[in-house]
């Protein structure tokens, strides 16, 4: 029986920016996939390479960033072997992105009618009566109200939460298979979030739309995905189902997450342990393993190598010199 293929295969991405103070290695060696329909959630640190990754894969990739190594498979095509007019083809069509603040990323001067119509005429051949009416069906689509008012409105007349539906709708017009949300609801009130929360479900639901849904909130990242990947120093260090990474976490800074944020489940009153000391800096990264410097396991090895990678369970993996002697004192029984 033939394999089904991948929607999306990142394999060993390598992303650097090039600066007069030296290489940042900001995604060093990522690799994961994802199925049909499935919501892989990306979390870690500001700085861990999260977003630098969403944009390479959308093919926005600012200058001094360059890729370096690796494959970015859609399909089983390489989007890094796209040119410029294939990947402006792609980008919104079968790829979209909900960016972090829907506060800054609307275009002021143009209403709001204008920038999905134009978004829709980009990639289809339709006229502007039929873009029209399909924008005000998607603004209906993702929860907004007098759809055909907003069509005449212009960003700064909307609320947060509704310029945040705006952007969805944006991102959804021409039916992409893949969804990149890179933290979409940090700017909104925790209401909000819920409902953009419910209606990024809802709307996964209806379509089989596949998502990369970027945050650093876990309790999203319970609420929505499937799997997830945790990044640090720009490496994924722990990846599993969702219900692996919650309740059997493997990697030292994935317990440290947990551990820093309150549990609804907790019989008792337990006090929130942060992680002590600061994110690597990337310019001089440690030779071995990113987070020795503040991992309360670390051992000689720990700043000399970098760790393997280790099978903890189905589908369940974390580079960790802690599982590695575990697993070969297993061996040696």
């Amino acid at each position: 029986m033939e394999q089904k293929k991948k929607l999306l295969e990142v394999k060993d991405l390598k992303v650097s920016f090039f600066t007069p103070a030296g290489e940042v290695k900001a995604v060093d060696g990522v690799s994961y996939d994802l199925d049909y329909g499935e919501v892989m959630g990306i979390v870690g640190e500001s700085g861990s390479g999260k977003s630098v990754e969403a944009y390479t894969i959308i093919g926005l990739l600012a200058s001094p960033g360059k890729v370096i190594g690796g494959e970015i498979l859609f399909d089983g095509e390489n989007l890094l072997e796209y040119d410029k007019k294939k990947m402006e083809s792609f980008r919104g069509n079968k790829v979209s992105m909900i960016f972090q603040n829907p506060m800054t990323c609307l275009n002021p001067v143009y209403t709001i009618g204008n920038q999905l119509v134009e978004a829709l005429k980009c990639h289809q051949d339709i006229s502007k009566a039929e873009a029209e009416e399909r924008a005000i069906e998607m603004l209906t689509f993702v929860g907004i109200n007098n759809p055909d008012k907003r069509m005449k409105q212009y960003p700064h007349e909307l609320s947060g939460g509704m310029r945040q539906r705006v952007m969805i709708a944006m991102g959804l017009i021409c039916h992409p298979k893949l969804l990149i949300a890179d933290e979409p609801t940090t700017a909104l009130d925790v209401t909000i979030q819920a409902q953009i929360i419910e209606l990024m479900k809802d709307i996964q639901q209806k379509t089989d739309m596949a998502i990369v849904f970027i945050t650093h909130n876990l309790g999203v990242v319970a609420e929505i995905c499937d799997r997830v990947s945790v990044m640090y120093a720009g490496k994924i260090v722990e990846q599993g189902k969702v219900n692996d990474i919650f309740y059997h976490p493997a990697h030292p800074y994935t317990h440290g997450l947990l551990r820093s944020m309150p549990r609804v489940d907790a019989m008792e009153y337990e006090r929130l342990i942060p992680i002590e000391g600061t994110p690597v800096d990337m310019l001089n990264p440690p030779e071995g393993c990113g987070f020795s410097s503040r991992c309360e396991h670390c051992m000689k090895i720990c700043l000399r190598a970098a760790p393997p990678t280790i099978e903890v369970g189905d589908g369940h993996k974390a580079s960790c010199w802690l599982l590695a002697m575990k697993e070969k004192e297993k061996e040696e029984e």
